[in-house]
């Protein structure tokens, strides 16, 4: 039970949540009272790295597609 807690397929949904919720609010973020500059990027910086690690975890657990 506690290798499903750490299984590559939970990894890959708890970073699709993280992804998901930083588009939320990403998307929210209401342009008359934005969030300072800095902080946005930092959020967008975040969601572009649970992107890469998201692609690479499903290169890993998906089979290569014959050629």
């Amino acid at each position: 039970m506690t290798e499903n807690l750490h299984s590559p397929q939970r990894r890959l949904i708890e970073l699709r949540i993280e992804h998901a919720d930083l588009d939320n609010l990403i998307d929210r973020t209401d342009p008359l009272t934005p969030l300072d500059e800095l902080t946005l990027r930092r959020l967008k910086k975040r969601r572009l790295v649970l992107r890469d690690q998201i692609a690479v975890l499903e290169a890993t657990l998906e089979p290569p597609e014959p050629a």
